[in-house]
């Protein structure tokens, strides 16, 4: 059990500020300082929407909550006035015996995240009011009795920190008492047992009976808000979403209107439009005779919104005109909660609603069509994650397969996995390499480890709007749920599907978050419609074109018509050239010319590696010349026209030789049977000359061109001739010579002044004039710091930011990811890998110090980026803010880097434009 503190403890706040705000007070616009619900409740109060009153507690009162361990001293004046006036308003006292008025209290936090937080509804029923509520519901005592069991349930679990599976128990006890299957066939009689039941639970779990004073029911509960924003789950999730840990949540308290009080009555969710796919219709769900966490948890089965219009076509026929006024004021999908009491519509809440990748790339264009928003604000609907995730393969519909079942089609994508039936066992086995599908009956906000571990998630019961689907759209993780066809049995870890197949844990199962169908075994894949457009196989615009093809092609174009930064790719052949271009690459940002350099050719670099004369080595290096060259001109070709970056050979030597460990088992064991190779003892000894025990700050990059003679003027030379045979067959090369590892301006010039000599030779051999630029890439600390000095000898930069992460923070990448990385992400030291999202304060501060030193000594310094950071989104958006010319990613994330240059861009453009 959590300690729980009063209201009454107080830390005084500054001068003059205001902890609570009137639902009348506020707007959408103060989401930092009321939260998402509760600006968004004040926005809906401001348009005349029904929306029960109430007030929220801002975002100030929990840090200060938080950081003191204590409520502001002025916070229980505030909730004391402003919960005064609510009485006044709605005629009754919170908890009045008679008559009473019950609350409910919500966390907001500025950012949805769905579940992760608590809420406890009906504060201020007691053993006292319950005959009250009666009384209010026309005698319906059985309604009041529901409620009261909700609020001990609730309360217990979320305030007092009882397992929650022990009133969940007890209510199955009720009903198989009962003979029923369903909680609304419990009459009162049994609810009153169950409440006694329930509170019986409270007093042997918390060490305390459950509170019958209403303003302690809420202080508590708001108590127990504030804290649920540092709790386990909550911090996970907002490490995933990567939302700031210090923004608190908001509390908002509103007066309860009733779904649970018969036929007449109910609850719902609503989306303005299809959150899976973006199609406009009716989407959404609703539950007749509950409250709204029925709906959301997933316990019970809804029925499709659309069935409201036979059940209250008068509450139907509003709720249509009042989500066309909310998607008409938010100039965006909304995503509705509301409750039916009696007959009367309430709005409970509305935010920008989550959404699938797919549906995103829909509806901003299908929102630029209606006329609501312009190009630019399209752009800024979508992102580069959801691009990737519209990339990733599909089933083939062609396959054979084995089908267990079909569920709603909560959240596309493709995935496969072996079943595993908890939130632990998904942790486990994913983190030992496994992929994993995790079934459930439904998911709550504990099961939250597993659903980021899984591939997938599936689930018997629940709709679109039950926790599973809301998270997993949330975090573009492929979900089916409602699969009723379906037993899941989580005790003996297995599912039965129709026709008694049984899938026991470990099975692989296939889930396809498209269709809604589950299938036993792997489905094979196929590319994505986006792939086969980006490489041509697919044109929007033709009949057979999806309007998902046809979306992503208007935003793309838009990205590529307003961009700044220049997209180039990581690409070391032809194939992959020619795939990058398909891509839109506008040229390759690097080329590694160690690559060039494996398979057949390693003999040859041992030759070089074992020369002991010069002309033995320059046999070796003529030997390499004719295939590095045959290599650039392929490269140039795919690149005609276009720029080509090729770094010059980088690695270690020894990386070329065989491992010390096993060439020394093989030399000792060739000696003991007196049959040893000289070869084998020539290589041993130059590994072990070569041996080094951090060989990434050794012997390698421009170290390697000064010290191996020859080594760099060779592949000059192949780079040169290269380019003027695709001069004289009327090409138009473009290559650039990067010197890789600079830490001096002094071993670039010696470097530079080789390759231009070699240069020289070479165009005056082919009649040619080249036009060969020579730069360098800076990923060494130093080379960012005297970055003016390198630039009086470099013609372009490009900052190799996986080296200057490491050598930045002193890590060795291959190490460090596997051996500390999951702690520092646990608590918090990052946000994410500095080797996935570049670090601003740090090295991003040293890129952007070589940038502004660099253009000062050469105003027209070519700068780029070759790290895999230059496909990151958010990385991108920091290369376009420090002025680089382009970056340069693997093919596969192009596209993302100029969806995300675009949006930078339009970005930028609208900061300056206000």
């Amino acid at each position: 059990m959590s300690e729980n503190k009063d209201l009454h403890v107080v830390t005084p706040a500054p001068e003059g500020q205001k902890f609570v705000y009137d639902f009348t007070e506020g707007n959408r616009n103060l989401k930092d300082l009321l939260g998402g619900k509760g600006a968004n409740l004040a926005e809906m109060t401001n348009l005349g929407l029904p929306v029960p009153p109430g007030f929220t507690i801002t975002t100030e009162a929990c840090k200060v909550y938080l950081d003191s361990g204590e409520a502001p001293e002025a916070l229980r004046a505030e909730v004391s006035a402003h919960l005064e006036a609510l009485e006044q308003k709605m005629g009754k006292k919170l908890g009045q015996p008679d008559n009473p008025l019950l609350v409910s209290v919500r966390s907001g936090a500025k950012f949805s995240m769905p579940g992760m937080m608590d809420t406890v509804l009906n504060i201020g029923l007691s053993d006292k009011s319950v005959t009250g509520l009666a009384k209010q519901a026309g005698g319906d005592e059985r309604f009041a009795w529901d409620s009261y069991r909700r609020l001990i349930q609730m309360f217990g679990k979320t305030v007092l920190g009882v397992d929650g599976e022990l009133f969940e128990e007890a209510l199955e006890q009720a009903k198989a008492a009962k003979k029923v299957k369903v909680d609304t066939d419990l009459e009162a009689a049994d609810l009153k047992k169950l409440v006694r039941k329930f509170k019986k639970i409270v007093s042997d779990e918390a060490g305390r009976d459950f509170p019958q004073d209403p303003r302690e029911q809420m202080d508590l509960a708001i108590n127990a808000v504030f804290d649920s924003w540092n709790t386990d789950r909550a911090k996970l999730y907002r490490r995933q979403e990567r939302i700031p840990g210090d923004l608190g949540t908001a509390v908002n308290i509103c007066s309860m209107v009733f779904g649970n009080l018969g036929p007449d009555s109910g609850t719902g969710v609503a989306f303005t439009r299809d959150p899976a796919s973006g199609h406009q219709g009716v989407y959404g769900d609703y539950l007749q005779n509950a409250q709204g966490e029925d709906v959301v948890a997933g316990i019970r089965n809804t029925v499709p919104l659309a069935d409201l219009e036979n059940i209250d076509k008068a509450s139907y026929d509003q709720l249509m005109q009042i989500m066309e006024t909310l998607e008409t004021h938010y100039k965006d999908l909304c995503d509705i909660e509301f409750t039916i009491e009696r007959g009367q519509l309430w709005m409970l809440q509305t935010r920008v609603g989550k959404r699938t990748a797919g549906a995103a790339f829909r509806i901003a264009t299908q929102l630029v069509d209606q006329g609501l928003i312009d190009e630019a604000e399209a752009l800024q609907r979508v992102n580069g994650a959801q691009l990737a995730q519209l990339m990733f393969p599909r089933f083939d519909e062609e396959a054979k397969t084995e089908k267990l079942g079909r569920g709603i089609a909560a959240s596309p994508g493709a995935a496969v996995g072996k079943a595993v039936f908890d939130s632990y066992t998904a942790v486990k086995w994913s983190r030992s390499g496994e992929k994993v599908i995790l079934i459930r009956r439904e998911t709550n906000p504990d099961d939250l480890d597993g659903m980021i571990a899984a591939e997938g998630i599936l689930t018997s019961r629940g709709g679109k709007t039950s926790h599973a689907a809301v998270v997993a759209r949330g975090m573009g993780k492929t979900c089916v749920c409602g699969a009723e066809e379906i037993e899941v049995d989580t005790k003996r870890r297995r599912m039965t599907a129709p026709g008694g197949i049984v899938v026991e844990e470990g099975d692989v199962v296939s889930i396809d978050g498209s269709t809604g169908k589950v299938y036993l075994g792997e489905v094979p894949v196929v590319p994505s419609p986006v792939v086969e457009y980006f490489e041509g196989r697919m044109h929007a615009g033709a009949d057979d074109a999806d309007e998902l093809v046809a979306a992503v092609h208007r935003i793309m174009a838009y990205a590529d018509r307003v961009r700044r930064l220049r997209v180039r790719a990581n690409a070391d052949n032809a194939e992959d050239a020619l795939r990058a271009r398909r891509f839109g690459a506008q040229g390759i940002g690097l080329c590694r010319t160690e690559h060039m350099f494996l398979g057949e050719r390693r003999e040859l670099v041992e030759r070089l590696i074992l020369a002991d004369t010069d002309d033995e080595r320059e046999q070796a290096l003529g030997a390499l010349l004719p295939l590095q060259k045959a290599d650039f001109i392929e490269l140039f070709e795919s690149m005609d026209g276009l720029p080509v970056t090729v770094r010059l050979l980088d690695p270690p030597l020894h990386e070329f030789l065989p491992d010390i460990t096993e060439l020394s088992v093989r030399v000792a064991l060739a000696e003991s049977r007196k049959d040893a190779n000289e070869n084998d003892l020539r290589l041993l000894q130059a590994v072990h000359k070569l041996h080094e025990q951090n060989p990434m700050l050794g012997l390698r990059g421009v170290r390697l061109g000064l010290v191996i003679p020859g080594l760099f003027a060779m592949q000059v030379r192949a780079i040169a001739e290269a380019a003027a045979h695709r001069k004289n067959a009327k090409g138009d090369p473009r290559p650039e010579i990067m010197i890789p590892l600079v830490g001096t301006v002094q071993e670039l010039e010696i470097v530079r002044e080789e390759a231009d000599k070699v240069i020289a030779e070479v165009e005056a051999a082919s009649g040619t004039n080249l036009k060969l630029t020579i730069g360098t890439m800076i990923e060494l600390p130093r080379a960012a710091l005297t970055a003016g000095q390198i630039a009086e000898a470099a013609q372009f930069f490009s900052f190799g930011t996986n080296d200057l992460t490491q050598t930045v923070w002193g890590f060795s990448r291959d190490d460090v990811e596997a051996s500390f990385f999951t702690a520092y992400l646990e608590k918090g030291i990052f946000g994410v890998s500095p080797f996935e999202t570049i670090d601003r304060d740090g090295v991003g501060a040293l890129v952007r110090s070589a940038v502004e030193a660099g253009r000062a000594t050469r105003p027209d310094l070519k700068l780029g980026v070759c790290g895999e950071h230059g496909g990151d989104p958010e990385s991108v958006h920091f290369f376009h803010e420090v002025g680089l010319d382009y970056v340069s990613c693997s093919p596969f994330r192009i596209p993302v880097a100029r969806l995300e240059a675009g949006r930078a861009a339009a970005q930028s453009s609208g900061s300056d434009s206000r």
